[in-house]
């Protein structure tokens, strides 16, 4: 005779939706056994669940006011980063401007000096003899 743990066995699996049904049943089911075994009476247990939604309200609402404190902060700080940084783009823009300005002063003066000392060159330099004669004459 054979041993009972030689036995063949056939597992036999389904293919559910992952039982979100039977979910929501026992979740009803457990619900009611709960009101049915509850110590207290359905006007108490009421008015339990009243106090506790206002408890929850209340919390939420000092949860709420924290974040918009929190955020108000942010928004102050990130409103005088912001102008700060306002600040140093037209303060180098200013630099900028000033910097181009003072260059244009030299170029202009530079161009002047140049073009009085190509004047003076062209007037020391006696009629009939060019350039190339004076740099000869120089050395």
């Amino acid at each position: 005779m054979r041993d009972h743990k030689e036995l063949p066995y056939i597992v036999i699996e389904r293919e559910s939706g992952g039982g979100l049904g039977a979910f929501v049943l026992g979740a009803l089911v457990g619900a009611g056994l709960g009101l049915l075994f509850a110590p207290k009476s359905g006007a108490e247990t009421q008015e339990d669940l009243k106090e506790h939604a206002r408890r929850l309200r209340e919390v939420a609402e000092d949860r709420m006011r924290d974040v918009e404190d929190r955020l108000g902060v942010a928004r102050d700080g990130a409103k005088e980063h912001i102008e700060s940084v306002k600040t140093a783009v037209d303060a180098g823009v200013q630099a900028a401007r000033e910097a181009r300005d003072e260059l244009e002063k030299k170029l202009e003066t530079t161009k002047a000096a140049y073009r009085a000392g190509v004047d003076a060159a062209r007037q020391a330099v006696p009629d009939g003899m060019d350039a190339e004669d004076v740099l000869e004459v120089v050395d």
